[in-house]
């Protein structure tokens, strides 16, 4: 077998491969004998056909059959012979397969890229710590109360976080516009869900009041044509109703699944959560703040096979989240979902994808059992019954490998985090949850 390999351009390589003719031939004849045993050819009985017969009338057809299989077979050998890895499926273009002379192709694929790891002892990051205090774990009850209040329909005029049923009709320049008109929707004022001057302009009606909002639509509106535009909505409201929020008794513990109906060991349950919240959080945060330094520090040639791949990942995890979209065989997706809504996340994913790697293989790091033992356990350890979860998870080979690849990415933060600055800041449970901090 001929290989030869040459660079075209950045990651991209052309490899042509030659498999001798007698190679070909020899597979072809294997299979034309095996299918002779049971080939019926007019004047001869079934399986007694001579093989030069069959050859005449089926060779073509069965070297056309055995030439993927033979491309891939001898593809495999040329990517270990030259010490190459391709990143993505190789593109095939057959140059010569015809009978009697050598079968000749070259594969073009890009191969991934040579990293070389900038030091971690410049990274920088700050952990944030957090007291779970009486007033926190208060502030979650009336959460979970606020969850299970209910309205009461009441004769006074709106206020600020009561639920309002009303109709509007929205004009621009006197003409109505699209998505402007609604019957009898429901809305929370101070909620946000409307434009700004909306809700504002509903407080202080009553039912029955009608009124006239002149607003404008903000500067970085998602239509077009409504963009800054100064609009008027003429509002009815029908009803007004206030939010009752349920006593924390028995009944109320219950609904969260604390059947003991004991309120001290409620609150006991409820910072339980809030520390495995809390802990979740500074993690997430510092293994955000150490990809992103990781990406800062290293640029990485990404190859496009791979960014296509992901693109399209994430594509198709959009699809199934509007679900049946995907039967719709009339919409066009990549207009729908534009390959450029998913190429900062893409990018990001793949550039981590290959450092993570290099980190993993310069550091000789292997997954350690244990630790994915005990992220299973703690991760069962908030369901009704731990150990079938436990017994779900070490059964779907799929969902441990998950769990793996999490406890590896864990791994490689250890790592990095044992060399980088690290810095303590105390703030609130609060702050130490949210996303914006």
């Amino acid at each position: 077998m001929q290989v030869s390999i040459e660079t075209t351009s950045g990651l991209e390589r052309r490899l042509t491969v030659g498999v001798p003719a007698e190679q070909i031939d020899n597979r072809a004849d294997e299979r034309l004998k095996e299918a002779a045993k049971t080939i019926r050819i007019n004047g001869f009985r079934k399986g007694k056909a001579p093989l030069k017969v069959i050859k005449k009338q089926y060779g073509e057809d069965v070297r056309q059959e055995i030439l993927g299989d033979v491309i891939n077979t001898s593809l495999q050998a040329a990517f270990v012979q030259e010490k190459v890895q391709p990143a993505g499926q190789p593109k095939i273009e057959i140059t010569q397969f015809e009978s009697g002379k050598d079968l000749e192709y070259a594969a073009v694929f890009e191969v991934y890229p040579e990293i070389t790891l900038a030091s971690f002892d410049d990274f920088s990051v700050e952990k944030l710590t957090a007291d779970i205090t009486e007033d926190n774990i208060d502030t979650m009850v009336e959460s979970l109360r606020d969850q299970q209040a209910t309205l009461t329909v009441v004769e006074r005029a709106a206020a600020d976080g009561d639920s309002v049923n009303l109709d509007y009709l929205g004009t621009k320049d006197g003409e109505e516009f699209a998505g402007g008109k609604a019957e009898k929707q429901d809305l929370v004022l101070g909620s946000s869900s409307m434009i700004p001057g909306f809700e504002e302009g509903v407080v202080g009606l009553s039912a029955g009041d009608q009124k006239t909002l002149s607003l404008s639509f903000p500067d970085d509106y998602h239509a077009e044509e409504l963009k800054g535009a100064a609009v008027e909505f003429s509002v009815t409201v029908n009803s007004v109703s206030e939010k009752v929020l349920p006593a924390v008794d028995e009944e109320l513990l219950k609904k969260f699944g604390a059947e003991h109906g004991d309120l001290t060991k409620f609150r006991e349950d409820i910072k339980k959560n809030m520390v495995r919240e809390l802990a979740t959080s500074v993690k997430n945060k510092i293994k955000t703040s150490v990809m992103d330094q990781l990406l800062e520090a290293n640029k990485v040639d990404m190859p496009s096979a791979l960014i296509a791949s992901e693109t399209e990942a994430l594509r198709n995890q959009m699809m199934q989240q509007f679900g049946g979209m995907q039967q719709n065989k009339d919409l066009d997706l990549k207009s729908l979902l534009p390959d450029e809504m998913f190429k900062e996340q893409a990018d990001r994913r793949v550039g981590l994808g290959l450092l993570l790697s290099e980190v993993v293989k310069d550091n000789n790091l292997t997954v350690e059992a244990d630790r994915v033992t005990s992220t299973i356990e703690e991760l069962a350890s908030t369901y009704d019954d731990p150990q079938e979860v436990i017994n779900y998870y070490n059964q779907n080979p799929q969902l441990k490998s998950g769990i793996e690849s999490s406890v590896l990415e864990d791994m490689v933060v250890d790592l990095i985090l044992e060399k980088a600055t690290v810095t303590e800041k105390t703030v609130s449970y609060e702050d130490a949850v949210s996303k914006d901090s």
